[in-house]
């Protein structure tokens, strides 16, 4: 069995390097962007998320099926990162751009733009995703890509979060709402930019070496009636999304915690440049950086206890953490980031796990049914993300809304309560409700030993016999 080297762990991680750089814009910027930036309500906001990313989620398995079915010499999955890795970076543009239209054209092109952006999101991220499945079979290899995929997603988050609003505020020369407008449109395009070296980096630096039995032939409607009973992907897919709602619902609140629940923003200014480094980007760089801790220490620690007790452990703890982080002041804010901290190093270890597990449920169909279908499995992890996503960044519009806030504004007494509970209870029942899902999951790591092996002999014994 061919070990991986260094360049090709790395080559994948580019992939989410570039991925998370948008994804972390949109989960913690973007609702910001849209009310108190392009200038439309927060409720308004939360139901456009719900719809289009609902749509966007059916695109998941859609994008799994064809990926799946796909056929040139670069492989089933590698072509799509060739192919959409410009209309990627375009589409971001175009999201964090303000037109000069009306509130009603203002909403249309927010949904537009941004549903067009989720297509191309699926497009590029399913077979991504599916990517680490059929590079190895070496389940050590696989553990050792997630967490490398997941410590260079962790850092082009910590690029985003630790550039984005000074980046804003230079290009925000003139410091009104239409110079700041073009401030995060031009920050945008640098990550842009960035994205597509990235993704075309993944293209040429990554190889795929697991292919589907020589006899298995096309059928959509047997792929999806095993996927039907694997019940184990369906234990995943619902503590995958609990786990995102928590960090949705945590990362969308947080600029909004500082910006109106901090008397003071600034942290302090870069000497020279004049650049204010405001406590929301310290927070949120803070968070990522142990996301990273995180990431690093779940591999040791699933080898010793295995990844189902680390990942219930993980969220366990981060409900609890999340739940006292309710009852901190503005003038407690040496608890606020070691508690951010302590949070962050939990939900980083959560997420290398379910990325390997999702690999373990495409080995563990194979041996029941015969099939393999690594990009039909491998979507539903997109689509956990997506419907997590969806529903937290839906329920953070509308909480915004339901306790009367007001972009730009003043905040009652009720509206900052209604933020500090999308910091810490509010999520604490996503963690929850992850770790409750996960404890009824069935793929340990010894039945997954002895399932590898047996693949293993079984494709041994059909290439002696062809």
């Amino acid at each position: 069995m061919e070990k991986l080297k260094l360049k090709e762990k790395m080559g994948y991680g580019f992939g989410d390097f570039a991925s998370s750089m948008f994804w972390k814009m949109f989960g913690v910027y973007l609702l910001f962007f849209y009310t108190d930036v392009f200038g439309i309500s927060a409720a308004v906001v939360g139901t456009m998320f719900l719809i289009t990313r609902i749509f966007d989620g059916i695109n998941d398995p859609i994008m799994g099926i064809i990926a799946d079915r796909t056929k040139t010499k670069w492989g089933k999955f590698r072509p799509y990162l060739l192919w959409m890795a410009i209309p990627f970076g375009l589409f971001g543009v175009l999201t964090f751009t303000t037109p000069e239209l009306s509130v009603s054209g203002k909403i249309v092109y927010a949904y537009i733009t941004y549903c067009l952006m989720m297509i191309v999101y699926t497009a590029i991220n399913v077979p991504y995703a599916s990517l680490l499945g059929v590079m190895t079979s070496n389940l050590n290899d696989r553990t050792s890509l997630a967490s490398y995929r997941f410590i260079f997603a962790f850092a082009g988050s910590i690029l985003v979060l630790a550039t984005a609003e000074p980046l804003v505020d230079f290009f925000s020369s003139n410091g009104d709402i239409s110079s700041t407008q073009k401030g995060w449109q031009y920050t945008m395009t640098i990550y842009a930019l960035i994205a597509v070296a990235f993704f075309l980096g993944t293209f040429y630096w990554t190889r795929e070496r697991v292919h589907p039995p020589k006899d298995q032939k096309t059928a959509l409607k047997a792929d999806l009636k095993n996927l039907a009973k694997n019940r184990p992907w369906f234990i995943l897919l619902g503590a995958g999304v609990c786990s995102l709602i928590f960090n949705s619902i945590r990362d969308g609140s947080a600029i909004y915690y500082f910006k109106y629940y901090f008397s003071n923003q600034e942290a302090f200014r870069l000497p020279i440049i004049e650049i204010s480094i405001t406590f929301s980007t310290l927070y949120l760089v803070l968070g990522q950086a142990a996301n990273i801790l995180g990431v690093v220490l779940a591999k040791p620690v699933s080898d010793r206890i295995g990844k189902k007790r680390t990942f219930v452990a993980a969220m366990l703890s981060a409900c609890l953490l999340s739940c006292l982080f309710f009852f901190f002041k503005e003038d407690n804010v040496t608890l606020i980031f070691v508690f951010q901290f302590l949070i962050s190093i939990c939900a980083g270890i959560v997420f290398p796990l379910l990325w390997s597990m999702y690999a373990d449920i495409a080995d563990y169909s194979e041996w029941k049914t015969g099939r393999r279908a690594t990009g039909l499995i491998f979507s539903s992890s997109s689509m956990s993300q997506k419907m997590g996503w969806t529903l937290g960044g839906a329920l953070t519009g509308w909480i915004l809304a339901f306790y009367g806030f007001e972009a730009n504004a003043v905040q009652t007494e009720a509206a900052q309560t209604g933020i500090r509970l999308m910091m810490s209870f509010l999520p604490a029942i996503g963690a929850l409700l992850s770790a409750l899902f996960l404890i009824f999951y069935t793929l340990d790591d010894k039945l997954m030993l002895t399932i590898n092996k047996e693949l293993i002999s079984r494709k041994k014994h059909n290439n002696t016999t062809q």
